[in-house]
């Protein structure tokens, strides 16, 4: 009976260890391709906020880390240089709208030199399916509606959505949502803005941990 115990706990010991090495080695194998696509998903995303035409250099790999309130999060968060010719043209920085109806919504803003947004683009959230998602371009064309335009001293009351007297379109049954969208570009264009000199003066130091 113990014999048939250990012989059984030493086949259980041989299987785990297998399991474990053939898991590791999957990891190792395709963990190059992984982090390809994870830097063209990226990449991808950077292009929409940040139109191609106004860039010669990989967005990603021009990458410095940002932390401040102004943010949504206390985490640091990537800004990606946009360069022409090497001279600055744009700056997409990832922020944090803390306040959607089911958790946080992590988005990202491009904005040009000028204070004019290039793109945004919703990259997670947990928003209710057929209500908030909207917020996400898979589902509508919401989020192209910040596109051209630009937050100034001039404009500022018409940064909410339309039921709280702003230019941006709510959700039918849902307010929340777009509004934390909305409050949240507003805070990221803000802070860009007031930081553009320092941001494009910092390190790139992201390394491989950012996106």
């Amino acid at each position: 009976m113990l014999k048939a115990i250990r012989k059984n706990g030493l086949v259980l010991a041989i299987f785990a260890c297998a399991s474990t090495g053939l898991v590791a080695l999957t990891q190792y194998l395709t963990k190059d391709q992984i982090k390809l696509q994870e830097q063209a998903q990226l990449l991808s995303v950077l292009n929409q906020v940040i139109p191609q035409e106004m860039h010669d250099n990989v967005l990603y790999e021009a990458c410095t880390l940002v932390q401040s309130p102004a943010l949504g999060t206390t985490m640091p968060m990537p800004a990606y240089i946009a360069t022409m010719q090497g001279k600055p043209s744009a700056i997409a920085l990832e922020a944090i709208a803390p306040d959607g109806y089911n958790g946080a919504i992590k988005i990202i803003v491009g904005v040009q030199l000028d204070g004019t947004i290039t793109g945004t683009r919703v990259l997670s959230h947990q928003e209710t399916p057929g209500l908030g998602d909207k917020i996400d371009l898979r589902v509508s064309d919401w989020i192209l509606g910040f596109a051209g335009k630009q937050a100034t001293a001039d404009n500022e009351s018409s940064w909410h959505v339309r039921k709280d007297g702003g230019q941006f379109d709510q959700f039918t049954g849902a307010t929340i949502t777009p509004r934390a969208v909305v409050k949240s570009v507003k805070r990221t264009v803000d802070y860009i803005n007031q930081n553009q000199q320092q941001l494009l003066a910092q390190p790139r130091d992201c390394g491989g941990n950012h996106g």
